[in-house]
């Protein structure tokens, strides 16, 4: 594989250079990043930089690329234009291309003729049979023009590897495209042929959007006398509902979903789930499952439904599954001391909270609760880091055993061996809670999670003090009790 046109990453991009890189790396191949720039009215600002920082963020960075370098470059089309010229050169000299010298204002009214008679507009190839003295004349006088390339009529037939046999007679529907434009620069059609001839692409993974165009590239080969390469069409990314991902609202771009702490590993497995590839799916793959498990031939021609609705559901399987790794969780633990610094900074009551011990325990009990770190900054979570303004009279309205119910507690700290787990905790504070003589269970847990966290949800009450530790539960009950 192959290309990007230059323009921000989005969701649906990811998953065509994810399916080119699971393709390539499967084969022993060479994932190649090539920017397709040549429609210089539609260039944006830092999308070359996005494409590939966005790939690198996701695990899956090409080969070779502009910024990589590698032995087929440059990787950027508008640095490789005397290559299309001089394919351009050859096509007229062979007669598959001539020189069209039809002005702005005379294709516009080929337009508007054709829609108003409720045609598809086309281009009249008028300037395919000029006679060579008029062309010679007009090139001469500098009269702006284009390079168009002869479809030949009749259909063509190839193999995709989705769609299998296909067969599309451009020269039916439309006119002779223009394969090198009056500002030197290629039309998408010559660049990607010439592109995938020097770079000796063997398989070009693209949309389905590419699909009726294949049959323009065939003869563009045929005609150049070059080898093509192997064809896959993915079929389109939609919405659940089966409407398009609208790049205008900007929730589908790669960068959002960063910016938000969503991991990539989840992105990667959401947008494999939503299509087709794979004898079988279960939330919670790595990349490397993935480039075993890939098989371009399950691949269906039906559009791949994305459900963003189930992305927490993703995002907390593959948190859980970096907590659960050793290495990677010693990130996770960095990451999540900055953030706590940078949220919450000089508020944070004791520094102890941004140790590393305290960090991992902290990850190891809310892993399979929180989606990704920025929830563990969330108003639930401000206890873990912050300790709370509570009054021993907001306790008393609760439950007036305030007084033997954090005396219990205490007393069960200095006892030791309580904290040992979850269930073993809530064991403990079930059998303070039946030795209460006016509180239930419900009660005493409730005047626990109010003077530990100042809340009334939350997690468990045996797991904020699994969390918090021995000596800041007691530290929080005695302030409460003082207050």
């Amino acid at each position: 594989v192959r290309g990007a046109p230059l323009r921000f990453l989005h969701l649906g991009g990811l998953r065509t250079a994810l399916y080119n890189y699971l393709f390539a790396k499967q084969r022993g191949g060479t994932f190649i990043l090539r920017l397709e720039d040549t429609d210089q009215s539609r260039l944006i600002p830092g999308a070359a930089d996005d494409i590939e920082d966005m790939l690198e963020w996701a695990g899956i960075p090409p080969d070779e690329s502009r910024r990589r370098g590698g032995g087929y470059g440059p990787y950027v089309q508008s640095e490789r234009l005397q290559l299309y010229s001089q394919a351009a050169s050859v096509l007229l000299q062979t007669g598959h291309a001539y020189y069209c010298f039809c002005s702005n204002q005379r294709l516009d009214l080929l337009k508007r003729e054709a829609q108003r008679s409720g045609q598809v507009p086309r281009y009249d190839n008028r300037c395919r049979e000029l006679p060579p003295e008029q062309v010679q004349q007009k090139l001469a006088q500098g009269v702006p023009c284009v390079i168009r390339f002869k479809l030949v009529s009749g259909p063509e037939m190839f193999q995709d590897l989705v769609f299998s046999w296909t067969r599309h007679d451009p020269a039916a529907v439309e006119g002779d495209p223009v394969i090198l434009k009056a500002d030197g620069f290629p039309t998408y059609h010559l660049a990607s042929v010439v592109d995938d001839h020097a770079m000796r692409i063997s398989h070009v993974l693209r949309g389905s959007e590419w699909l009726i165009s294949t049959a323009k590239h065939l003869q563009l080969f045929r005609a150049l006398r070059w080898t093509p390469p192997a064809y896959a069409h993915l079929p389109l990314l939609l919405n659940r509902d089966g409407t398009k991902l609208s790049k205008r609202q900007g929730d589908i771009f790669v960068q959002r979903f960063r910016e938000q702490g969503v991991l990539p590993e989840t992105l990667l497995d959401i947008v494999t789930h939503a299509g087709s590839g794979f004898s079988d799916n279960w939330i919670g793959r790595r990349l490397d499952e993935l480039v075993c498990k890939f098989n371009i031939s399950k691949i269906t021609t039906h559009s791949a439904l994305l459900d963003l609705d189930k992305l927490d559901e993703f995002s907390r399987v593959h948190l859980q599954h970096r907590i659960e790794d050793e290495e990677r969780c010693a990130v996770l633990r960095d990451e999540l001391r900055q953030q706590v610094l940078h949220t919450h900074g000089s508020r944070i009551s004791d520094s102890t909270v941004l140790e590393p011990h305290y960090m991992q325990r902290v990850l190891q009990l809310r892993k399979g609760h929180v989606c990704s770190l920025r929830e563990l900054l969330n108003d639930t979570h401000t206890y873990l880091w912050i300790r709370p303004q509570v009054t021993r009279q907001q306790l008393q309205e609760v439950s007036a055993e305030v007084d033997d119910i954090a005396a219990a507690v205490i007393q069960l700290v200095a006892s030791g061996d309580s904290f040992e787990s979850t269930e073993h905790l809530n064991t403990e504070l079930k059998l303070i809670a039946c030795r209460l003589k006016h509180t239930k269970y419900s009660g005493a847990m409730r005047v626990l999670r109010l003077a530990l966290s100042a809340q009334q949800q939350g997690p468990s009450v045996a797991e904020m003090m699994l969390s918090l530790g021995e000596q800041e539960v007691c530290v929080r009950l005695q302030k409460a009790l003082e207050h």
